[in-house]
């Protein structure tokens, strides 16, 4: 058997091989073609590297690498592992190589061009170096540099107030359902891991199969295997970020000698550190200098021997090298230690029998080599067996490492030896839930996100007796805000408002307490909120936090204080006591101002904005969403700061351990990472609306799907349960001539501008806009019967552009539905198809509004699309056109307009 590639309906790779290496190759290569510009750009992030083609805004990223050292710690840990275990070294060697036949194979990813950037070549140990770049961040070793500065203004109680995960922390949903309590009496996993939502996305779906193993699953791009979520058919896994503190910050007294630079020692004596100059290029800027320090300690990532202004030498003038610069400049230098630079491992050994996993004790084996991220793992087996622990490397050290930044020159605060990952098993009821709130790893960690996920999905599966995987699906999308109450009690006790504010607090105080995005009260309550976070952030008390010290800007998410303020809310309203602070007053004012603006709906501001490594400064918004920080349905914003949503689920799935094929997974964007793709959003509509797409593993399948399938791929498609799965197809202007001319020859036809012309005209008409880049033609269909023609065009480029003020984002469409069938009447039928219609022309196409112009004479298709949504515009007259052999004559129009907002709440 040769490597085979598969792709599914919705362009999901299956990858089958002979062995074990060749499967890694085809990954790889796979990987390479469908994520170029994304590994290239978390390859070059790994390196420190990235600002040379992303620009000044990427150096602050670039320092903090090459000062933490990722690149060459990765190397390091790649070379412990070729002596540790040379399989594991071998497969991540055949890997790279398939990624470095992918990316010499060429790519149509439109960001190298935009960029400049060239693909280059993999090092074997760049898995490792993207590995440890995604996720140096997780254990949020710089809230110790934040607790540093709240304890100094506010004493030690601040640094329970402020205990909660914020803005820089990723977290996860994870259920595990028991047999006994399911339908089919095999195990249940389920759970979305939040992370920033990126475009191209964070996880990617995949199908690895070779005679050793067969596995689904979501990988991180750039990385061999399938290391947090996977089933492998008998036993599956998955992960939540266990919140644990296993990275130290250690204050430096440095000095420099004639022989380069010495740190003192926790016995008192002066040692040398390891000292030298790395250059960083930057596009459009002169070359930045940093200098490299490292202590026995760990890499100085904070200062130097001059203390916060050394360590960065000639960088572009009012950039400060990255760093802020506010007046409060303590005079020091920082350390950081972290496990893999201290034991040159990454925990890749545990990838392998993964993969080969067949039990639960398989699983329970492969992750006592885990090492980071620190993860709470849960899994399943067809025999019943369950596990729920946590994996990963968490040093033994003083209370003082975990919580402060610790003087490297006492002693007292070395580390000794590594905690044993605690364990825990399911409730009494078969269940066990992990929402990164404390639970087995609370002996690990400071910081944890309250109950309020945890408790939610615990109620929620109290409320059925038996769960299927398709019923298990729906725990995903539920908006209740269970940490609403500290500010609704403020409001309830609140008296002598004018009448405005009064009316605004009675309808909070009836309010369902869920974060919907067509909820108008949802958008009230966040106003109100973000009001008092202000109002609290501003106030006297907390003013010398108000200005961060001068770190490094990578670090400046964990030290602004609204942020702070916004996710310590309810710490902050519930407390006894609050530094003298009349919340009572704050509140009040708060809600008069609420009350005195004029506020939509939650998804009119709460809405999807993915990280693009080439974003625009302000990139446009995304659909509305619903959901919150504290609600099952994780989409994060940052009260008081901004609605829009930058973090939420990555993915979402549902383990099926009775039948591998009725299990379901979906990520917010597509299964490519190439714009414009079939398969670069197609999976949006699904995540937005908490849908789930079918796991597929049958390569019989899979097979005869690639040998029936038109050779043309749909570019979009969504399935409608009840109706059936609808598909757009670029329109092949020969082979659909048939049935187009069928259909524009009816009279019913007659408004689209057809009637009378030949088969081959209708072929002409469409082979000429096959050759333009502004129109498209795609055949629409239902279940592989053909149902309509849509016709998407840029308006700026066509007769109506002179009729109207185009603005950006602006797309226009034509739609013909096909006849109705011998059973006449289909009520909702257009409907739905004109619902996936806007789905894949406003989100899979990322268009902020259609635009329709149908004869003012043509009544019925008018009143479908205001059924629709759409708003009515002004009637103009589009001029006539002349293609050759073919006139279209002037046409008077209706316009319409459907805005994103108006389509998708």
């Amino acid at each position: 058997m040769t490597t085979q590639i598969y792709r599914d309906t919705w362009g999901i790779p299956h990858l089958r091989a002979d062995s074990a290496d060749e499967l890694a190759r085809a990954q790889g290569r796979v990987t390479a073609l469908d994520r170029a510009w994304q590994i290239e750009v978390e390859r070059h992030r790994a390196q420190g590297t990235s600002a040379s083609f992303l620009g000044v805004r990427a150096l602050p990223w670039d320092l903090f690498a090459r000062r933490v050292r990722l690149d060459d710690t990765a190397r390091r840990c790649f070379e412990a592992l070729e002596k540790r275990d040379p399989e594991t070294a071998r497969w991540v060697r055949a890997y790279v190589d398939g990624v470095n036949e992918g990316l010499a194979a060429g790519t149509s990813a439109p960001e190298f061009a935009d960029s400049g950037l060239e693909p280059g070549r993999w090092n074997p140990w760049t898995p490792l170096g993207i590995w440890l770049a995604t996720h140096v961040l997780f254990a949020g070793f710089p809230a110790k540099l934040w607790r540093e500065e709240a304890i100094r203004h506010l004493g030690p109680d601040a640094v329970g107030l402020f205990a909660t995960d914020g803005p820089g922390t990723s977290g996860s949903n994870g259920w595990l359902v028991s047999g006994e309590r399911t339908t089919t009496g095999q195990a249940l996993l389920a759970g979305d891991p939040h992370r920033f939502i990126e475009d191209p996305g964070v996880y990617q779906q995949v199908h690895l199969s070779c005679p050793e193993f067969d596995v689904v699953g979501l990988t991180v791009p750039g990385v061999p295997g399938i290391a947090h979520f996977g089933h492998t058919g008998t036993v599956a896994w998955a992960i939540t970020n266990a919140m644990a503190d296993y990275q130290d910050l250690y204050r430096e007294r440095l000095r420099r000698t004639g022989a380069g630079v010495e740190a003192l020692g926790p016995d008192g004596t002066w040692r040398r550190a390891a000292h030298h100059t790395e250059t960083i290029d930057v596009a459009g800027e002169d070359p930045v200098e940093v200098e490299i320090i490292e202590t026995e300690r760990g890499p100085v990532v904070i200062g130097g021997p001059e203390g916060l202004d050394g360590g960065i030498i000639g960088e572009p003038e009012g950039l400060a090298g990255g760093i802020s610069t506010p007046p409060h400049t303590p005079p020091l230098a920082v350390s950081l230690r972290y496990p893999p630079r201290v034991t040159e491992d990454l925990g890749f050994t545990s990838l392998l029998p993964l993969l080969r996993a067949r039990q639960v004790a398989d699983v329970d084996r492969a992750f006592d080599d885990w090492a980071e991220p620190v993860n709470v793992v849960q899994a399943a087996d067809t025999e019943g067996g369950t596990l729920h622990r946590v994996a990963g490397k968490v040093p033994l050290r003083a209370d003082a490492n975990r919580t402060r930044l610790v003087p490297a020159w006492e002693p007292g605060h070395e580390w000794h030896g590594w905690h044993q990952p605690p364990r825990a098993g399911l409730t009494e009821d078969g269940i066990a839930v992990m929402a990164n709130q404390r639970g087995p790893a609370t002996p690990l960690g400071v910081e944890f996100a309250p109950n309020h996920r945890a408790d939610r999905i615990t109620a929620l599966l109290a409320e059925r007796e038996k769960w299927s995987a398709a019923d298990l699906s729906a725990i995903h999308m539920d908006t209740h805000l269970g940490s609403a109450a500290p500010l609704l009690d403020h409001l309830a006790a609140l008296t002598h408002l004018t009448p405005e504010a009064s009316a605004l607090r009675e309808r909070l105080l009836a309010w369902d307490v869920r974060m919907d995005a067509n909820s108008i009260d949802a958008a009230a309550y966040a106003a109100v909120r973000g009001a008092v976070v202000r109002r609290l952030a501003a106030h006297p008390t907390f003013a010398a936090l108000a200005e961060p010290p001068a770190y490094p800007e990578v670090f400046l998410p964990w030290l602004a204080l609204l942020p702070r303020v916004a996710f310590a809310l309810e710490h902050l309203l519930s407390a006894r006591e609050l530094y003298g602070i009349d919340r009572p007053e704050i509140v009040r004012a708060a809600i008069e101002e609420a009350a005195a603006k004029p506020v939509g709906t939650w998804g009119d501001t709460h809405r999807l904005t993915p990280w693009r490594a080439l974003a625009e400064t302000a990139p446009t918004p995304g659909p509305g969403l619903s959901g919150d920080h504290d609600c099952v349905l994780c989409t994060s914003s940052v009260p008081g700061l901004t609605d829009l949503s930058a973090r939420g689920p990555a993915a979402r799935f549902v383990w099926d351990l009775a039948r591998r094929e009725d299990s379901l997974w979906v990520v917010p964007l597509g299964a490519s990472g190439v714009a414009g793709s079939a398969h670069h959003r197609d999976q949006l509509p699904l995540w937005l609306k908490g849908d789930l797409v079918p796991v597929i593993t049958d390569f019989t399948r899979l097979q005869l799907h690639e040998e029936t399938a038109p050779a043309r791929r749909p570019v979009h498609a969504q399935h409608i349960p009840g109706f059936g799965t609808v598909r757009v197809l670029p329109l092949d202007p020969v082979a659909d001539a048939p049935t187009i001319h069928r259909w524009v020859s009816e009279q019913r036809a007659a408004f689209w501008g057809m009637n009378g012309l030949t088969q081959a005209q209708v072929t002409e008409i469409y082979a000429h806009m096959d050759t333009l880049d502004t129109h498209h033609a795609h055949l629409v269909t239902r279940d592989d019967e053909p149902v309509a023609i849509l016709q998407t065009y840029d308006p700026a480029a066509d007769r109506v552009g002179d009729c109207y003020a185009v603005e950006p984002g602006d797309i226009g469409i034509h739609l013909l539905l096909a006849p109705a069938g011998p059973d006449g009447d289909r009520p909702g039928w257009s409907a739905a198809v004109m619902g996936v219609l806007a789905s894949y022309v406003l989100l899979g196409l990322d268009r902020r509004r259609i635009v329709v112009d149908p004869d003012v004479r043509n009544e019925k298709a008018i009143a479908r699309f205001l059924r629709q949504g759409f708003v009515a515009g002004p009637r103009v007259v589009l001029p006539e056109v002349d293609i050759p052999d073919v006139f279209i004559p002037e046409k008077r129009a209706q316009l319409a307009f459907l805005p994103r907002e108006v389509a998708f709440p």
